[in-house]
């Protein structure tokens, strides 16, 4: 009876094994499947993307630009030049130098689209220099008016002229000029009052006030 069983076994364990064999197969098909799945989703939603570029429709290209990004392993030259150009539309313009500056990085001047890519980061890089130049023109006028910065426990702030060193150290064609900061008072720091003033453009150095 045993060595019966001991047969049933032997001649039963290859039609176990390709069985085990058979069902990884299935799981391997599935997994491929899923990914072919998903490679054609993002493919369509890329196409979408890039449609909605070329309609104007610049928030729902960011949409299905994000989308593609959140589900790829690896990003095509085409998605970071795309992405970049729809950012300076959307007015985002540090991420939009950012992109195309890489995608310039990665294709040189030989790339499909170097020449157009060069053209939008031209653009970009005014638009944020404009941008940067306004920002500071309201911090300025709003510093301006009869603000005031809490310096906080202390009561005073490190020198912004000399950076508590108490020196400003002034370059010219004949070299390095040292002289000692005229606002400070030798030592290195402001009061918060002389701070703010500071920023107003109130506060006068020593060699102004004599």
């Amino acid at each position: 009876m045993r060595t019966l069983l001991f047969a049933v076994c032997i001649l039963s364990l290859p039609l176990m094994a390709c069985a085990q064999e058979t069902e990884q197969d299935k799981i391997r098909a599935l997994e491929n499947q899923k990914e072919m799945q998903q490679t054609r989703q993002v493919n369509a939603r890329m196409d979408s993307a890039v449609a909605y570029l070329n309609q104007g429709d610049y928030e729902l290209a960011d949409g299905q630009f994000r989308y593609v990004l959140a589900n790829i392993k690896s990003i095509p030259s085409d998605l970071v030049f795309y992405f970049g150009k729809n950012s300076y539309h959307l007015n985002k313009y540090k991420q939009g130098v950012d992109w195309l500056t890489k995608y310039i990085q990665l294709k040189g001047t030989t790339g499909q689209y170097s020449q157009e890519a060069s053209g939008w980061l031209k653009k970009a890089e005014d638009a944020l220099l404009a941008e940067r130049q306004i920002a500071s023109v309201k911090t300025t006028q709003i510093l301006s008016k009869d603000f005031t910065l809490d310096c906080g426990p202390s009561g005073k702030v490190v020198c912004p002229v000399c950076n508590g060193s108490t020196v400003v150290i002034r370059k010219d064609y004949l070299g390095e000029k040292y002289s000692m900061c005229a606002f400070c008072n030798k030592l290195g720091y402001l009061s918060c009052d002389d701070y703010n003033k500071l920023l107003r453009g109130q506060l006068k150095g020593v060699t102004e006030s004599k």
